[in-house]
């Protein structure tokens, strides 16, 4: 599984990778989170506000911080996903 925390490192865009990380922890799952700071590549991602989390390669959220509980249900869904 691969977890993208898109933003310039702002505020928000640090608070979702904390809770994203938490989330990931929580789960008990080996997966890397990767902060993506360059505009660039951020560019390449259908967001208009940061942060954005980006999850196997689909944009899931954008614009907000969203609870540890939301991201534990959305890395539970892309988990469900990957099974099929």
């Amino acid at each position: 599984m691969e977890i993208k925390v898109l933003g310039p490192g702002c505020a928000k865009c640090q608070s979702l990778e904390k809770t994203v990380k938490d989330a990931v922890a929580s789960l008990k799952l080996d997966i890397k989170v990767e902060e993506v700071k360059d505009m660039k590549q951020i560019m390449q991602y259908p967001i208009l506000m940061t942060p954005g989390l980006v999850i196997n390669g689909k944009v899931v959220m954008s614009g907000k911080v969203p609870s540890r509980a939301e991201v534990e249900r959305l890395i539970k869904d892309a988990l469900e996903s990957e099974k099929r």
